[in-house]
């Protein structure tokens, strides 16, 4: 039977094949990993320091322990998982694990060294932000970019295609349908810049932030130039401090708060892109076989980017939630943030079918330039602001005024009634002939 048929999310479920790789960041296998991974380079980090109790470890078996993260296997996780049942606790699980692993590495005498001086926050609060870390550069980013680049080869190709634009609903000065497009390419790339500016941090110092364990035991080291080395050097994160038992996640919640509203300058393309649709500037390429409409044969419906708007929506109200509650801790902790963490994954799981749908969604629209210039050519009403600013330049008396009286009354304005206005006008010949070249069609700006 397919598993994914009984999949309470859609994300491993319906979803599954545009998901699949979040399971390498997010998943419980994952969280596993990454414990194993920051336990086995603090190990290595403390014999580096070094420990006069590990200076007997050769150096030799360092990519050995490292093997324990990098060739981090199912059954190595499922053993983990079956310690834990024993434990009650998921990171002395992990400790455990890596114990019996130095019993095989002959490295039994050292195995007390593993987690030393430590909380399971500094094993966690390491471990999170670095598959995040990891995520959002291998994953994340690479999918953004594809999204912006499609965007950007569709401005570069309408970048000519003039447009009537609509404020408040109601016709206004023409644009150009590839400027509109690069707006959004625009904004995409200042928020890009803004979420790569923010750091991936984390906690490490001990059970309330202080290294108390590590000082008491040696006095003499400076733990506080340790932990900095270890979180900024060797695992390649930011080291917050001083904290509670817990990192403050503030970062966390900025990185949230800057998905957040790439998700919504998004979510505003899927709506205007719906209504062009809508107002037929777009026809959609009918792949052969597929059902637009389950009653109405004629439709292709724009459900790619409804699938998105929807998904982008399910995916910042979790990103609000995570940026809003994970900063919050009642005193040096509660463990609140332990469960919300383990979703991180479950907004990029939505943000990432929402990117994949707008982007199948922008593969298939067919520019239906006939339609555009005829609804331009049916709005000659829309050039009144240019004939207007050029009688101010000519120091024309009232010209918004003469412009507005023309414009509303309601016979449609068509060139030739527009011609004939110009022809009543107090003006120059050579005035007359600049008004009437302006059209609905040049008279795009910039």
């Amino acid at each position: 039977m397919n598993h994914s048929l009984k999949a309470i999310s859609p994300i491993d479920g319906r979803y599954q094949s545009k998901t699949e790789s979040l399971g390498n960041y997010f998943s419980e296998f994952a969280l596993i990993k990454y414990r194993v991974w920051v336990e086995v380079e603090y190990f290595i980090a403390l014999c580096e320091l070094p420990l006069p109790q590990l200076n007997s470890v050769e150096k030799s078996t360092y990519e050995a322990l490292r093997d324990l993260y990098r060739n981090f296997s199912e059954t190595d996780a499922q053993q983990i998982k079956d310690i834990e049942k024993v434990t009650n606790h998921d990171v002395k699980a992990v400790e455990y694990f890596i114990k019996e692993a130095f019993e095989k590495l002959d490295l039994a005498d050292h195995k007390e060294f593993i987690h030393f001086g430590l909380t399971s926050q500094d094993i966690n609060n390491t471990a999170v932000p670095l598959s995040l870390k990891h995520a959002v550069e291998k994953t994340y980013l690479p999918l953004l970019d594809q999204v912006i680049d499609t965007l950007s080869q569709l401005a570069n190709e309408w970048k000519n295609i003039p447009l009537l634009a609509r404020t408040h609903g109601q016709p206004a000065s023409p644009t150009r349908l590839g400027k509109e497009i690069e707006v959004f390419v625009v904004r995409l790339k200042e928020q890009k810049k803004t979420l790569l500016q923010i750091p991936y941090a984390a906690k490490f110092g001990g059970a309330t932030g202080n290294y108390n364990a590590h000082l008491v035991a040696y006095p003499t080291h400076d733990w506080k130039k340790f932990g900095t080395h270890f979180v900024e050097e060797i695992l390649g994160l930011h080291h917050s401090f001083p904290t509670t038992q817990i990192e403050h996640y503030d970062y966390l919640a900025a990185s949230f708060d800057a998905m957040k509203r790439i998700n919504t300058i998004l979510i505003d393309l899927n709506r205007d892109i719906w209504t062009y649709i809508s107002m037929d500037y777009f026809k959609q390429k009918i792949k052969k076989g597929e059902v637009g409409s389950s009653a109405m044969p004629h439709k292709v419906n724009p459900i790619d980017f409804e699938n998105s708007e929807g998904n982008l929506g399910i995916a910042n109200a979790l990103f609000e939630h995570l940026s809003a509650k994970l900063p919050v801790s009642r005193l040096q902790r509660d463990l609140t943030d332990s469960t919300v963490l383990r979703n991180i994954g479950v907004p990029f799981g939505h943000t990432y079918i929402a990117f994949h749908a707008t982007l199948k969604g922008l593969g298939k629209l067919v520019l239906n330039e006939a339609q555009i210039r005829q609804d331009l050519d049916n709005q000659w009403a829309v050039v009144a602001e240019a004939i207007q600013t050029i009688l101010r330049r000519e120091g024309y008396p009232k010209p918004y005024e003469a412009l507005k009286d023309l414009t509303r009354i309601n016979t449609k304005i068509t060139q030739e009634s527009l011609h004939t206005f110009i022809d009543t006008l107090n003006v120059s010949d050579a005035i007359k002939n600049e008004l009437k070249q302006i059209t609905p069609f040049s008279y795009t700006g910039i």
